[in-house]
């Protein structure tokens, strides 16, 4: 592929991240089921490391930009694309149908001093305490490190564990929020593989 084709693919990502973000704000603003609520003492006795939030958003994007490195051709490209719009609408399916929130007072976590507390109530502007399960965040990444998996070996799964650490040190998953979200990502991958993705 030439750099123009790069180029052209990282131009498409970054509009579909934007285009992607708009139909979880969506969901957010949506109420077909009561809101629920976990009380988990686990959850409850995590600590709470605000710079993580740094991780939380600033690691996300670019690993998923990085994919457009390893495609091989435009067709794997929208074969690519088109696992992430499949694990958008399995996505959207539990945020309306089992919508989950985290607890108001995780939120006041993020008061204080300090730029990584700064920095996440920024984020919390935008990042309502609804959406949790699963995490969007870990299925993302997982979805994300199985397609680097091929480049990159296994170091491409810290990028998952990393975000998954940094939902709950942020205060912005619970535990449960993580495997479903993995498993998410993985179900978005091996449709990918059904698909023929692979050989794309």
């Amino acid at each position: 592929m030439t750099w123009a084709d790069h180029l052209i693919q990282l131009t498409m990502t970054v509009f579909l991240i934007f285009g992607v973000y708009q139909f979880y704000f969506w969901c957010q603003r949506q109420t077909w089921r009561p809101v629920i609520r976990f009380n988990s003492k686990i959850d409850e006795a995590l600590p709470f490391w605000p710079i993580w939030a740094w991780v939380y958003s600033f690691l996300y994007y670019p690993a998923i930009v990085y994919l457009n490195w390893v495609v091989s051709s435009p067709r794997h490209f929208n074969h690519l694309a088109m696992s992430f719009f499949i694990l958008l609408f399995m996505q959207m399916a539990f945020f309306l149908l089992i919508p989950v929130a985290t607890p108001d007072h995780w939120r006041d976590y993020a008061k204080g001093e300090g730029p990584s507390r700064w920095f996440l109530r920024l984020v919390q502007k935008f990042d309502k305490p609804s959406n949790c399960f699963p995490s969007m965040h870990v299925s993302v990444a997982t979805l994300t490190a199985l397609h680097a998996q091929p480049t990159l070996g296994p170091w491409s799964y810290a990028f998952p564990a990393l975000i998954a650490i940094s939902c709950v040190f942020s205060k912005q998953h619970y535990l449960i929020d993580l495997p479903f979200g993995a498993g998410l990502g993985w179900v978005a991958y091996k449709v990918f593989l059904l698909m023929g993705g692979a050989a794309a």
